[in-house]
């Protein structure tokens, strides 16, 4: 008779391997878990309100270099500068008597 059951029990468990077991209950509500979400997104949106700001920083910045590259260079020299370049030494010397 343990010879009966003995075969029997593994022919009963190689037919319960193929059924898919029914998936597990969802976990009853919890409120403190709510609590963890809510304060996680409240601090995902404040991260990226500061990391909006900061794009908008570096966009600014690069616009204002954008601008100046726009803009023609003007070489602008003092005066003592400019004096200074338009002497230039004669050519050729003056005889002593």
């Amino acid at each position: 008779m343990a010879q009966q059951q003995q075969q029997t029990l593994p022919s009963q468990l190689d037919s319960a391997q193929p059924q898919s077991l029914p998936p597990p209950p969802p976990p009853p509500f919890d409120p403190s878990r709510m609590i963890g979400i809510i304060k996680r997104k409240a601090l995902i949106k404040e991260l990226a309100a500061v990391y909006h700001a900061e794009c908008l920083k570096y966009c600014q910045e690069l616009l204002e270099l954008q601008r100046k590259w726009d803009e023609p260079f003007i070489d602008l020299k003092t005066p003592e500068d400019a004096r200074k370049e338009t002497m230039r030494p004669p050519k050729r010397l003056k005889k002593l008597r």
